[in-house]
C-alpha cells in the first residue's frame, strides 16, 4: 500500500487562500487524509487529542505562530515525534535556526509549485508512491 494513502496530515494557516493553494497541491500529490486548521492553539489542541504524522503549517499566524505551535508539538509526550514543515513567505535566517533548533523537520517558502511542496513532503516522510 502506497504511504500516501496512510499518512494523515494537518494544515495550519490563518488565510483561507494559502489553505486552499495548500490543499489543491495535496489533491495533485493524492494526499487525502489532510485536517485543515486556521490557528495554531486549536491545532495544538486538536493534535494533542488526536496526532498525525505530518503538520504543514505557516509561520505568520495571530496568536500562536506556526514556531510556537511546533514548540509547543515538541514539548508534548504525545505530539513530540510528529513531522514538521515550516511555510513562510518570509523566511529569515533567525526564524529557520530557531525551527531547526525546535526540531522542525523541513522549511519551503511561498510561493512554492506544487512539485516543490512534493519533494519538501517527501524530504520528511520518504517517497509517497
Amino acid at each position: 500500500m502506497a504511504l500516501k494513502s496512510q499518512l494523515h496530515m494537518m494544515v495550519v494557516d490563518d488565510m483561507t487562500i494559502s489553505r486552499s493553494l495548500i490543499e489543491q497541491a495535496l489533491d495533485w500529490a493524492g494526499l487525502v487524509n489532510v485536517q485543515y486548521e486556521a490557528n495554531g492553539e486549536t491545532a495544538f489542541r486538536r493534535l494533542a487529542a488526536a496526532p498525525v504524522h505530518l503538520v504543514i503549517s505557516d509561520y505568520n499566524m495571530p496568536g500562536m505562530d506556526g514556531l510556537a505551535l511546533l514548540e509547543a508539538l515538541r514539548q508534548n509526550p504525545g505530539t513530540q515525534r510528529i513531522g514538521f514543515i515550516l511555510i513562510t513567505g518570509t523566511a529569515t535566517r533567525e526564524m529557520i535556526e530557531r525551527g531547526q533548533r525546535a526540531g522542525m523537520n523541513n522549511f519551503i517558502a511561498k510561493p512554492f509549485t506544487k512539485e516543490a511542496l512534493l519533494r519538501c513532503i517527501e524530504t520528511v516522510t520518504g517517497k509517497l508512491q
